[in-house]
């Protein structure tokens, strides 16, 4: 794990069975995606001729995948090049292609959670209500707990009725600290609290909530400006991660919820959620080549070990069962 080397001399290493019972998730969460987008790309891919016909089909599939506008017509002209360049007539020869450039464009801009270099190690989260911020959190909190991190979370969603009690069951759960005020208070006084007492109680990693409320998108902008820069002035440094949650099911949404985050704090990367709910798993392929924004963790289920780091390879080989998945 990226933290061992910090926080535990006798880190949990993962074992075969629980590797293996997430890749068995992992496709048993992309059945929906499956069996919409990637069946339809089977029966174009097969047995036709390739010519424009043929391009303009897997367009407008790609796009009703959520694989966004501009990255489906990134895939297309790539393979359409490919097609020229290696004199390809037959479609079924363009499936792998298209497999190759789908894990190329997820490549370049693939990340994983950063290594930590200090203590406490800071985590931003921050999405629309309901994407998942609580439960990507707790999720979270656990997995930092099983490497014997002490962890500290902070309830900055003050707004949300429910969201500290929320965030107090999970923080319950799995054993850790939660800081936390009065319904309705400063949000930023919260951050300032949390960054302390987590650098008083040397605490290796403080993850903080934020609130979501995109239907002011004026006070959500200045007021999550206002956390982030309180968090950095208490902190002395930047952040270690500011990680957007965003819903698979959302499809386009997620792009525009996004870039509206984007321009109040500097995003570091994206947690998928809910990627077993939908039928259109091409936003993964939207988020990272349009917002130039790592897709870091996805979830698939309810479990704590159902949020795993994204692997653009596994998720590509697993959706079209392309070969076996080496690590």
């Amino acid at each position: 794990m990226f933290w061992k080397k910090m926080f535990s001399d006798k880190p949990k290493v993962e074992s075969k069975e629980e590797k293996q019972s997430f890749l068995q998730k992992l496709a048993s969460g992309l059945e929906k995606t499956k069996s919409g987008f990637v069946a339809k790309v089977e029966e174009i891919m097969t047995g036709r001729k390739v010519d424009e016909e043929l391009f303009e089909d897997l367009e407008e599939v790609l796009i009703q995948a959520d694989c966004g506008v501009e990255t489906t017509l990134f895939l297309v002209d790539q393979l359409r090049e490919k097609a020229r360049s290696e004199k390809i007539t037959e479609s079924t020869a363009l499936k792998e292609i298209l497999v190759d450039e789908i894990i190329s464009l997820m490549d370049g801009n693939a990340d994983t959670l950063k290594t930590p270099q200090d203590k406490p190690y800071v985590i931003m989260v921050v999405g629309v209500n309901g994407a998942g911020k609580t439960t990507t959190i707790g999720k979270l909190a656990h997995r930092f707990k099983q490497e014997n991190a002490k962890v500290i979370l902070g309830a900055g969603d003050t707004f949300r009725a429910g969201a500290i009690e929320q965030l107090a069951i999970w923080a319950e759960r799995t054993g850790v600290e939660l800081i936390s005020h009065q319904e309705g208070s400063d949000p930023a006084a919260v951050a300032y609290d949390a960054v302390n007492a987590a650098k008083a109680r040397g605490s290796d990693v403080l993850i903080l909530d934020t609130a979501g409320r995109l239907q002011t998108k004026v006070n959500l902008m200045s007021e999550l400006s206002k956390v982030h820069r309180v968090c950095v002035r208490e902190l002395g440094r930047e952040l270690d991660e500011v990680l957007l949650v965003v819903d698979a099911t959302t499809g386009q949404n997620a792009l525009s919820q996004g870039k509206l985050f984007q321009e109040a704090v500097p995003l570091t990367g994206i947690a998928l959620t809910k990627l077993d709910g939908t039928a259109k798993g091409g936003i993964v392929l939207a988020l990272a080549n349009e917002l130039k924004i790592p897709v870091k963790l996805v979830g698939v289920g309810e479990q704590y070990e159902d949020l795993q780091d994204f692997d653009p390879k596994l998720f590509a080989t697993t959706l079209f069962g392309e070969g076996e998945y080496e690590e």
